[in-house]
């Protein structure tokens, strides 16, 4: 079983009858299905609200969060991030709590036109928005509050192998073979000293997580079920992904020192999460998404 499969897939009738029973700001508002992914199912409502509904489990402690410190962290970032505004509980038939929060406009980068001037223009805005969300000040306040990267995203010493389990994965299915391009970075990869987890992280800041605006600007971060006290090095995945080479010194500049050890761990993040999601755009028909991730992984590896 593919591990995105979900628990629990809410299709519109049991969406319906959830928002329409437990928001009744939102009952019998036109509903749109707009997006799945691993943890959630995603319901537009009268253009206007973001209803999210755990598919899985282990999502669960992550809404909870979300809806602890999201209203805390949306004002002190300079992008906006969604606030869940309308919680609802488990009933028969659905045994997760869900949220709903007012709607972000935007796309991911992998549906927008992004040219490489385009994508170099989003190199100060994110920094700026990491810089902000990594901030001593914040971690001081929410450390007491946050899981330790459960997902040991910056240990390196599990996150090489399961790069070269996804890196296998990728060729065999035809997706892309950049095993050997990437030999020489998982190797020195494993020589890093260990992280050190003293920032607030979003946790999972890949593709589909960026919002960009119809004019080509950052709009939003959004999905937060990932977010933990972690090495800040976990969040700047997008900065070798996303953006162009030529753009990374204008990244580094803004956003403010990185050490050498905390910039190779993104380098290898991104590539695993690179092929994660095209591996996951081929299985789900997603050409965009494919294409998008490959390109990340590719630009990943360029110097």
């Amino acid at each position: 079983m593919p591990d995105w499969d979900p628990e629990i897939a809410v299709g519109p009738a049991l969406a319906r009858r959830l928002i329409d029973t437990q928001l009744p700001e939102l009952a019998g508002r036109p509903l749109e299905h707009i997006a799945e992914g691993w943890d959630n199912d995603v319901y537009l409502v009268d253009g206007s609200w973001v209803v999210r509904f755990p598919r899985r489990a282990v999502a669960v402690p992550g809404v909870q969060r979300e809806i602890a410190l999201l209203p805390r962290l949306a004002p002190r970032l300079p992008l906006p991030i969604p606030v869940p505004t309308l919680l609802g509980r488990p009933d028969d038939g659905y045994p997760w709590p869900f949220v709903a929060s007012p709607y972000l406009p935007g796309t991911e980068p992998a549906h927008a036109v992004l040219d490489d001037a385009a994508r170099s223009a989003l190199a100060i805005p994110l920094a700026g928005f990491l810089r902000a969300l990594h901030a001593p000040a914040l971690a001081a306040e929410l450390r007491s509050e946050l899981p330790v990267d459960p997902m040991r995203r910056a240990d390196m010493a599990c996150r090489v192998p399961m790069t070269h389990q996804r890196l296998a994965e990728a060729a065999s299915g035809g997706v892309v073979d950049l095993r050997a391009a990437a030999h020489d970075l998982l190797v020195d990869a494993l020589d890093l000293p260990p992280d050190v987890p003293v920032a607030v992280a979003h946790g999972d800041l890949h593709l589909r997580h960026l919002l960009i605006a119809a004019d080509g600007s950052a709009a939003g971060v959004i999905d937060w079920g990932d977010l933990c006290l972690a090495d800040p090095s976990i969040d700047l995945v997008l900065a070798w992904g996303l953006l162009p080479p030529a753009a990374r010194p204008t990244f580094r500049a803004a956003y403010g020192p990185i050490d050498d050890a905390g910039w190779r761990r993104a380098r290898v993040l991104s590539l695993f999460l690179s092929l994660v999601l095209a591996i996951y755009g081929r299985a789900t028909d997603d050409a965009s998404l494919e294409a998008e991730a490959v390109g990340a992984a590719r630009r990943t590896l360029e110097d």
